[in-house]
Protein backbone atom coordinates (compact mmCIF):
# COMPACT_ATOMS: atom_id res chain seq x y z
CA UNK A 1 0.00 0.00 0.00
CA UNK A 2 1.13 3.22 -0.98
CA UNK A 3 2.04 5.59 1.90
CA UNK A 4 1.65 8.80 -0.34
CA UNK A 5 1.04 10.11 -3.75
CA UNK A 6 3.89 11.32 -5.94
CA UNK A 7 4.14 14.46 -8.08
CA UNK A 8 5.96 14.48 -11.31
CA UNK A 9 8.04 17.11 -9.72
CA UNK A 10 9.71 14.87 -6.85
CA UNK A 11 9.99 11.78 -9.33
CA UNK A 12 11.96 13.88 -11.60
CA UNK A 13 14.31 15.55 -8.50
CA UNK A 14 14.96 11.91 -7.18
CA UNK A 15 15.69 11.00 -11.14
CA UNK A 16 17.81 13.63 -11.60
CA UNK A 17 19.48 13.44 -8.05
CA UNK A 18 18.38 17.08 -7.28
CA UNK A 19 17.41 19.18 -4.05
CA UNK A 20 15.22 16.68 -2.32
CA UNK A 21 16.11 13.96 -4.08
CA UNK A 22 17.02 12.22 -0.92
CA UNK A 23 13.16 12.97 0.70
CA UNK A 24 11.79 11.73 -2.38
CA UNK A 25 13.60 8.28 -2.09
CA UNK A 26 12.50 7.99 1.47
CA UNK A 27 8.80 8.16 0.37
CA UNK A 28 9.25 6.17 -2.98
CA UNK A 29 11.11 3.23 -0.48
CA UNK A 30 7.69 3.24 1.80
CA UNK A 31 5.84 2.88 -1.13
CA UNK A 32 4.05 5.83 -3.45
CA UNK A 33 1.40 5.94 -5.60
CA UNK A 34 0.98 8.15 -8.78
CA UNK A 35 -1.49 8.94 -11.69
CA UNK A 36 -0.87 7.44 -14.99
CA UNK A 37 -0.97 11.31 -16.15
CA UNK A 38 1.85 12.40 -14.44
CA UNK A 39 3.93 8.63 -15.80
CA UNK A 40 3.11 10.96 -18.84
CA UNK A 41 4.76 14.27 -18.09
CA UNK A 42 7.39 12.44 -16.10
CA UNK A 43 8.32 10.15 -19.68
CA UNK A 44 8.02 13.49 -21.32
CA UNK A 45 10.43 14.95 -19.60
CA UNK A 46 12.91 12.17 -19.64
CA UNK A 47 12.20 12.25 -23.42
CA UNK A 48 13.29 15.77 -23.59
CA UNK A 49 16.18 15.22 -22.25
CA UNK A 50 16.68 12.72 -24.87
CA UNK A 51 16.21 9.50 -22.93
CA UNK A 52 14.68 7.10 -25.25
CA UNK A 53 11.16 5.46 -24.94
CA UNK A 54 12.57 2.06 -23.00
CA UNK A 55 14.94 3.49 -20.91
CA UNK A 56 12.19 5.88 -19.54
CA UNK A 57 10.35 3.12 -19.13
CA UNK A 58 12.78 1.55 -17.61
CA UNK A 59 13.50 4.22 -14.95
CA UNK A 60 9.75 4.36 -14.26
CA UNK A 61 9.15 0.64 -13.70
CA UNK A 62 12.51 0.95 -11.21
CA UNK A 63 10.62 2.82 -8.99
CA UNK A 64 8.05 0.69 -8.09
CA UNK A 65 5.07 2.94 -7.91
CA UNK A 66 1.27 2.59 -7.63
CA UNK A 67 0.02 3.90 -10.68
CA UNK A 68 -3.37 4.49 -11.07
CA UNK A 69 -4.87 5.40 -14.19
CA UNK A 70 -7.10 8.57 -14.99
CA UNK A 71 -11.13 6.87 -14.93
CA UNK A 72 -14.24 9.14 -15.08
CA UNK A 73 -14.25 9.99 -11.02
CA UNK A 74 -10.73 11.56 -11.35
CA UNK A 75 -10.57 13.69 -14.14
CA UNK A 76 -13.65 15.18 -12.67
CA UNK A 77 -12.35 15.72 -9.64
CA UNK A 78 -8.90 16.93 -11.35
CA UNK A 79 -10.49 19.20 -13.23
CA UNK A 80 -12.77 20.73 -10.80
CA UNK A 81 -9.71 21.64 -8.77
CA UNK A 82 -8.71 24.45 -11.26
CA UNK A 83 -11.86 26.95 -9.91
CA UNK A 84 -8.68 26.29 -6.32
CA UNK A 85 -5.72 26.03 -8.31
CA UNK A 86 -5.87 28.49 -11.18
CA UNK A 87 -3.78 31.49 -9.24
CA UNK A 88 -0.92 28.53 -8.40
CA UNK A 89 -0.84 27.85 -12.28
CA UNK A 90 -1.13 24.10 -11.44
CA UNK A 91 -0.99 21.39 -14.46
CA UNK A 92 -3.47 18.88 -15.26
CA UNK A 93 -0.63 16.56 -13.60
CA UNK A 94 -0.42 18.62 -10.50
CA UNK A 95 -4.37 18.36 -10.49
CA UNK A 96 -4.65 14.50 -11.27
CA UNK A 97 -1.95 14.19 -8.25
CA UNK A 98 -3.82 16.31 -5.79
CA UNK A 99 -7.11 14.44 -6.98
CA UNK A 100 -5.53 10.42 -6.26
CA UNK A 101 -3.97 11.81 -3.22
CA UNK A 102 -7.87 13.42 -2.14
CA UNK A 103 -9.54 10.00 -3.23
CA UNK A 104 -6.60 7.69 -1.55
CA UNK A 105 -6.52 9.94 1.79
CA UNK A 106 -2.55 10.53 1.28
CA UNK A 107 -0.58 13.11 1.57
CA UNK A 108 1.05 14.19 -2.07
CA UNK A 109 4.87 14.53 -2.44
CA UNK A 110 6.15 17.78 -4.38
CA UNK A 111 8.62 19.85 -5.01
CA UNK A 112 6.44 22.48 -6.13
CA UNK A 113 6.20 24.96 -3.46
CA UNK A 114 2.99 26.46 -4.53
CA UNK A 115 0.87 23.55 -3.30
CA UNK A 116 1.36 24.29 0.40
CA UNK A 117 -0.65 27.53 -0.34
CA UNK A 118 -3.45 25.38 -1.54
CA UNK A 119 -3.34 22.40 0.35
CA UNK A 120 -5.86 23.36 2.90
CA UNK A 121 -8.37 24.26 0.10
CA UNK A 122 -8.54 21.14 -2.16
CA UNK A 123 -8.33 18.70 1.41
CA UNK A 124 -4.88 17.15 0.91
CA UNK A 125 -1.88 16.76 3.30
CA UNK A 126 1.24 18.50 1.22
CA UNK A 127 4.62 17.25 1.59
CA UNK A 128 7.70 19.65 0.18
CA UNK A 129 10.48 17.93 -0.86
CA UNK A 130 12.71 20.95 -0.53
Amino acid sequence: MSECVIDTSAVMAYLNDEAGADLAEEWLEKGAAISALCVQETITNLVRRNVDRDSALEMIEALGLEVHILDLDLAVDAGTLIALTRSKGLSHGDRACLALARQLQRPALTADTAWADIAEDVGVDVLLIR
